[in-house]
């Protein structure tokens, strides 16, 4: 089964690692000063995973498809 990645925004600590780690899935909204996922099947999942386990707010999951 197919996983994607998203973002618990309200969790959300602003700090930028995971667009450091897989700037093609994420990317820090400099308005609202959280992450989102802008593309989320459109990065590796070791690095998806990476971002995830490097999370200080652990806001970022996989969800099955």
């Amino acid at each position: 089964m197919a996983r994607i990645v998203y973002i618990i925004e309200q969790d959300c600590q602003g700090c930028g690692l995971c667009e450091d780690i897989c700037p093609e899935v994420f990317r820090l909204d400099e308005e609202s000063e959280v992450a989102r996922v802008i593309e989320p099947k459109g990065g590796p999942e070791d690095l998806i995973q990476e971002a995830i386990e490097s999370c200080p707010a652990e806001c970022i999951c996989w969800e099955e498809e």
